[in-house]
């Protein structure tokens, strides 16, 4: 048995039921096999980002401690954003209206760079979205290459990301 890594998702959804889909999707990791969920954000609702013209998101980060290998880990987070409905578009256009969204941002201190899986989930660093809920879990959180969240997200703009 491997020991576990400390793993953050991010969570994220703008059609439907999106609370309810949040604690759902939060469950479902929790009952992921070898896998801990250890605390989650409060929801935050924040802009669109992308494509603007469409809902606000609610966005919230989990940290879990999984012995789960990153790839078996992120393929579980499909299978759970496809339990809620989430159709990704076959022509692999992003960042359109979905009920859920879960985004592995962090697994340790891995680097990897595979077709399908990258980490640190790229722009991390710049997505104030992301950094406010998971600065509020793991504000000593490393972002591999690019620093501390803390440090990260001070230099953002956080205007219109607020609790939900």
């Amino acid at each position: 048995m491997s020991a576990p890594v400390r793993a953050c998702i991010g969570l994220g959804g703008n059609i439907g039921d999106v609370d309810a889909a949040l604690r759902a999707a939060l469950a479902a990791l929790d009952a992921l096999p070898g896998t801990r969920l250890l605390r989650a954000s409060r929801f935050y609702r924040t802009p669109a980002w992308g494509v603007e013209a469409q809902p606000d998101f609610t966005n919230a980060v989990a940290v879990l401690d999984t012995t789960l290998p990153a790839r078996s880990l992120l393929d579980a987070l499909l299978d759970i954003e496809r339990a809620h409905g989430r159709e990704r578009a076959a022509d692999g256009s992003r960042w359109g209206p979905r009920p859920l969204d879960l985004d592995l941002l962090l697994y340790g201190e891995s680097v990897i760079d595979e077709p399908g899986l990258v980490l640190p989930h790229p722009q991390l660093h710049a997505r104030a979205f992301v950094l406010v809920p998971l600065a509020e879990v793991a504000p000593d959180a490393m972002v591999p290459g690019w620093g501390g969240v803390s440090t990260l997200l001070a230099g953002l703009e956080t205007d219109g990301i607020v609790p939900a």
